[in-house]
C-alpha cells in the first residue's frame, strides 16, 4: 500500500468527517497519523469536513474533494487515507477524481498487523482479515489497486495477486479457516491443561501502546518486544509470575485495542482476544500520560463487552506516571482495584505483586490440620493449588498450615473425615 525508501518517506494526506459536535475526529486523525507513521509513511496534511453524515459516493463533499486535490498538488502526496472504512464505490470514485491511491483506516491497521505478526497463528489471522476485507471490495478496489502495486509496503502474509477473483479468495479463506480451527483447538487444549493444573490466569488488556508488554517483561522477565509504537506486539505471550508463598499466577499479554478496530480483525483474532474471556482476572493497563485516557478506557471496556468478558475482577494499573503532565485524579469506577505505576521504571511493581498475592489469598481458606502419611496425595494438592505456609512432620502425619481453594478444602475435609471413620 504505502511504499517507502530509505531516503524519503511517502507523503499522505489524512481526511476525516466530523458528523456531530463534540466528537473525537481530531483525536482520531491524530491517532491515524501515528498509525501511518508506524506503517512507514508521513502525514503531511490533515483535512476535516463538518457535515451531518459521510457522503455515500465520495466520503466528503465535492468542495472538499477539490480542497484535497489542491493539497495533493501542493504537498506532492501520493496517497489519501480516510479515517473511516470506505465502501468500494467511495474508493473507486475518489480514485478517479484525485488520481492517487485511496486507502482507509482499516487498510492501514491491517498492514501494520501484517508487518508485526510473527507466529504462524498471527500470520493466518492477518491474512484472513485481509482477504475478508478485500473480498467485500473487489469491485471498488479492482481499478485503483491495479495501478498501485499492492498494499502498504507490499508486505505481509496476505499479499496475493490483486487479480484474485472472489472464488479464489473464498477458497483461500476456507483453507485459512481450517488452519485457524486447528490452532484454536490447540489453544483450547492449552486452556484445559491450565484449568487442570488449577493455576489462576490474569489477562493483561489495554489500549495499544499502554505498556502491556513492558509490564509483562518487568514482572516475569518475558523478554517480549517493547517499542513505543502502536501494535508493536500482536502474538499473545503467557508467562508465570511467581509470588510469595509459592503462589503462581499465569499472565497473558493480549492484542492492544484501538478506536475503530476493524471488525475483520476482531473476527480473525477472536480466539486470541478471548484469552481475556477465559481468564480469572483482568489486568487493565492505562497510559496515564495520555490526555485521551478516559476515551481509551471506554474503548477497552466496550471491546471486552463485545467479546463477552464480564463478571471478572479487574485491576486497573495507571501506567507511565513518570510521563504525566497533569494532576487530574485518576479513576476507574469499573475496576475493583486501582494502582498507579511506571512499569518501565519499575515504580509501583512491588505493590502490584502484593495486591495480586492478596487477591489470590482472598479466594482461599486457611486450613490447619494433620494429614496422615497414608493421604500424601492431599499434601501434593495443597502444594500444587494452595499456598503452603508451614509443614511439620509429627507422629500422626504432616501438620500443615496453608491457604487452599474452597474445592481443595472440601476434598481435604472429606478425606480426613473418611480416614477418621476408618481408623
Amino acid at each position: 500500500m504505502i511504499e517507502t525508501t530509505q531516503q524519503e518517506l511517502e507523503k499522505v494526506i489524512l481526511v476525516g468527517v466530523c458528523d456531530n459536535e463534540g466528537d473525537d475526529t481530531e483525536d482520531s486523525l491524530a491517532e491515524l497519523a501515528e498509525l501511518v507513521q508506524t506503517a512507514g509513511a508521513q502525514a503531511v496534511e490533515t483535512i476535516i469536513q463538518n457535515r451531518e453524515h459521510v457522503h455515500p459516493g465520495t466520503y466528503v463533499g465535492s468542495g472538499k474533494v477539490e480542497e484535497i486535490r489542491e493539497a495533493i498538488a501542493r504537498t506532492g502526496a501520493t496517497s489519501v487515507i480516510c479515517d473511516d472504512e470506505l465502501s468500494p464505490a467511495q474508493i473507486s470514485n475518489l480514485s478517479d477524481l484525485l488520481s492517487v491511491r485511496i486507502l482507509d483506516r482499516t487498510l492501514v491497521i491491517l498492514d501494520i498487523f501484517a508487518a508485526h505478526a510473527t507466529s504462524s497463528e498471527g500470520k493466518i489471522q492477518v491474512e484472513l482479515a485481509q482477504l475478508r476485507y478485500r473480498s467485500s471490495r473487489l469491485i471498488g478496489l479492482g481499478k485503483s489497486l491495479s495501478r498501485q502495486g499492492g498494499q502498504m509496503g507490499n508486505k505481509g502474509p496476505g499479499e496475493k495477486k490483486l487479480e484474485l477473483d472472489r472464488r479464489l479468495i473464498q477458497a483461500r479463506v476456507a483453507q485459512l479457516r481450517r488452519e485457524l480451527k486447528e490452532v484454536e483447538q490447540h489453544r483450547d487444549i492449552t486452556r484445559a491443561k491450565r484449568k487442570k493444573n488449577a493455576k489462576p490466569v490474569a489477562a493483561i488488556v489495554g489500549y495499544t501502546n499502554a505498556g502491556k508488554s513492558t509490564l509483562l517483561n518487568h514482572l516475569t522477565q518475558a523478554e517480549v518486544l517493547e517499542e513505543d509504537k502502536l501494535f508493536a506486539t500482536l502474538d499473545p505471550t503467557t508467562r508465570v509470575l511467581e509470588l510469595s508463598g509459592k503462589q503462581e499466577l499465569l499472565l497473558t499479554d493480549t492484542v492492544g485495542f484501538i478506536r475503530k478496530l476493524p471488525h475483520h480483525l476482531i473476527e480473525a483474532f477472536k480466539s486470541t482476544l478471548e484469552e481475556a474471556k477465559y481468564a480469572d482476572y483482568i489486568i487493565h493497563v492505562v497510559d496515564a500520560s495520555n490526555p485521551q485516557r478516559e476515551k481509551h478506557m471506554q474503548i477497552v471496556y466496550q471491546t471486552l463487552t463485545e467479546l463477552g468478558v464480564k463478571d471478572k475482577p479487574i485491576i486497573t494499573l495507571f501506567n507511565k506516571q513518570d510521563l504525566r503532565t497533569d494532576d487530574e485524579p485518576l479513576r476507574d469506577f469499573r475496576a475493583d482495584y486501582t494502582l498507579s505505576i511506571s512499569a518501565k521504571n519499575e515504580i509501583g511493581l512491588d505493590r502490584v505483586r502484593d495486591l495480586l498475592e492478596q487477591i489470590l489469598r482472598d479466594n482461599k481458606v486457611l486450613f490447619e490440620g494433620i494429614i496422615p502419611f497414608s493421604q500424601g496425595s492431599l499434601l501434593q494438592q495443597i502444594r500444587k493449588q494452595g499456598e503452603l505456609l508451614s509443614e511439620e512432620y509429627v507422629a500422626e502425619g504432616v501438620s500443615v498450615k496453608a491457604y487452599v481453594p474452597q474445592d481443595v478444602l472440601g476434598r481435604l475435609l472429606a478425606a480426613l473425615e473418611k480416614n477418621k471413620t476408618e481408623s
